[in-house]
Order: C-alpha cells, then sequence, then structure tokens
C-alpha cells in the first residue's frame, strides 16, 4: 500500500484514504486481511491510535470490518464518485440534492465546478485519474468531447448535459437545445403570440449552446413574430410592452422584473418573461415565472443510478415548457 502523508491532511485520513486507494486499484481484494495495527504502526511510523481510527473510518465507509479471529479485512469496492459540473446555480444544487440522496451512505461524492476554464478543467480532470471508481462529468463544451476525458475509462465516465457530439460507447444523460427548445416554443404557441415582440437575452459571455439561437430565429420566423436576439448589453433597450422576454441568466431575468415594476407594466399581461431552467423559486416570484427546462433533479437520481449499477446508459432527457402566470 502506498499511503501518502502531507502537513494539509491529518494521518488519520492519508492512512484511510491510502488502503481506501488501493482497494479502488484492486491491490486489495474483498476478504483480503489489512495489516495488524501493530503492522502499521511499525511500518508507517504512525500512533496505534491513528491507525485503529483510520480503521474505524474505513468501517464506517463500508470497506472493511473485523473479527475478533481473522483482524481487519476488506469487505468491497470504493465507491468514491466526482461529480464535475460547470457552475453552480440553483438547478445544479437541485441535481446534487437528488444525486447524493440516491445514493447509498457509503458512496463518498466529491462536488467540483470547473467553471469553464478550460485550464482548470483539464488540471481537475488529469489529478483525479485513477482517485474515483467513477466519473459524472458536464463536458467544456457541447460542440466536442474534451481529449482530456479520453484517459478515464468509458466505463467508468458519464457525460451530463451537453454533448450534441459523436459520443460512441461513452455513457450519457443529456439535454438538446435545438429541436427541443423549439418543440417547447411550439407547445405554447397560443400563449407567446399574444406578445408582438420576442426578445432572447443571450449574453457573448454565456456558454450557452449557440444552436438555441437558430430554433429561436427559425419558431419566430414560422409565425412572423417580430424578434431580437440581444447578445451585448449596450444593445438593451430597457422592458417594452406588448414583448415577451426569454433570458437564461437569472440576472436578466431580475433586470426584466424590476424595469417592469418601474414601468407600471404588469408582468403576464403587458410584458411576457420565460426562464431558461427550472428554479424551484421561480413558482413563488410573482405570480409565478414560466421556464423551459429539462428536470435536473431527475439527471441527478439517473445519473446515481448509473454510479450504482454501471450499466451504460445513453439519454436525451425531455424538455419541457412550464408555463406560469409570467406568459
Amino acid at each position: 500500500m502506498k499511503i501518502k502523508f502531507s502537513h494539509s491532511i491529518s494521518k488519520i485520513k492519508s492512512v484511510a484514504d491510502g488502503i481506501a486507494h488501493s482497494i479502488m486499484k484492486g491491490e486489495l481484494k474483498e476478504g483480503d486481511n489489512l495489516p495488524s495495527i501493530n503492522e502499521m504502526n511499525r511500518q508507517y511510523k504512525v500512533s496505534r491510535d491513528t491507525v485503529f481510527k483510520a480503521y474505524m473510518e474505513l468501517k464506517r465507509r463500508g470497506l472493511v470490518d473485523s473479527t475478533p479471529t481473522k483482524g481487519y479485512f476488506v469487505t468491497g469496492e470504493v465507491n468514491r464518485v466526482l461529480l464535475l459540473l460547470d457552475t453552480y446555480s440553483a438547478f445544479k444544487q437541485n441535481l446534487y440534492n437528488q444525486f447524493v440522496s440516491n445514493l447509498p451512505q457509503n458512496y463518498k461524492v466529491d462536488l467540483l465546478f470547473h467553471q469553464y476554464n478550460p485550464l482548470l478543467f483539464e488540471t481537475i480532470v488529469r489529478e483525479s485519474l485513477g482517485k474515483y471508481s467513477m466519473y459524472v462529468v458536464m463536458n467544456f463544451s457541447n460542440e466536442e468531447f474534451s481529449d482530456c476525458l479520453s484517459a478515464i475509462p468509458p466505463q467508468k465516465l458519464l457525460l451530463l448535459d451537453f454533448g450534441s457530439f459523436d459520443k460512441g460507447e461513452i455513457s450519457y444523460l443529456c439535454q438538446d437545445f435545438g429541436e427541443s427548445f423549439y418543440n417547447c416554443l411550439v407547445k405554447g404557441k397560443e400563449q407567446l403570440l399574444k406578445y408582438k415582440k420576442f426578445v432572447f437575452l443571450f449574453p457573448e459571455e454565456l456558454c450557452h449552446p449557440l444552436i438555441s439561437i437558430d430554433y429561436f430565429s427559425r419558431f419566430c420566423s414560422e409565425n412572423n413574430l417580430e424578434n431580437e436576439v440581444i447578445r451585448n448589453q449596450a444593445d438593451w433597450k430597457g422592458v417594452e410592452a406588448s414583448t415577451l422576454y426569454l433570458c437564461i441568466l437569472t440576472e436578466d431575468m431580475v433586470k426584466v422584473i424590476k424595469e417592469a415594476d418601474a414601468a407600471g407594466l404588469t408582468l403576464g399581461e403587458h410584458v411576457g418573461l420565460i426562464s431558461y431552467n427550472e428554479n424551484p423559486v421561480l413558482e413563488v416570484i410573482k405570480n409565478g415565472i414560466s421556464s423551459i427546462s429539462i428536470d435536473f433533479g431527475l439527471m441527478g437520481a439517473k445519473a446515481a443510478e448509473y454510479v450504482k449499477t454501471k450499466q451504460k446508459v445513453q439519454a436525451v432527457l425531455p424538455t419541457e415548457l412550464i408555463l406560469r402566470g409570467s406568459v
């Protein structure tokens, strides 16, 4: 067993993680005996109390057990999962909550965010190799597979959310930012066409797939609906009556609500508002804010099922239009 000690991690955790890593790599298999507390004390120069507490931590994780006659022995494999998401948001919190709550207690989940920073993304992936039994990752791009993920065994990798590229044999749970988004607009056509103009607030710095703009324009063109896609803040002219706004960012949604209130325009009557991505708070803002979204809680639950069963899954989750008082 390779046990690395550092000043930033307690000796107890270092011993426990080192043994867990050996179990994960298959160096220690179910039924194998661990060294006695005295043997660990001599070999790694740590106190007997440290070894005992490390073994108790491994028992808590469900990785080892002990009997008076056999001592400490391996009972199962390490279930340590990396959940690598893009950025934090309320709907990502929902995904995480459902993911964790649908896993057994002996699964340990490390949640990290890459913030769409390519160097950070590659560093996290590189430094995580061999440390986890499963990897659940929101890819860096919707248009191409990130090469650094090729170092992860395909059977241990699950892609989330983005992925309009060929994913081969890799498992995925993705959403469709094009046709499915368009179908939601068609579904709500009767309510949406109450407005004279449709505005899509889509900041340039946003990493939302650009294909959504194409399908937004298609819907508006087919219905002779005046429309505008605002990519730069400088192009914002303020909230206008008889206009429907589609916002990806919460900040833009708040801006529309505040300006509508200031102008005496009633949401759902004079001005329409749709949020891209569902958020529990949308149900209670004003008279309810409409949304176009997949069910991120369902994504989290399905991801947990894959981690537990390791059975290949390749699914595009349904995108739904939820109409509330804002339209």
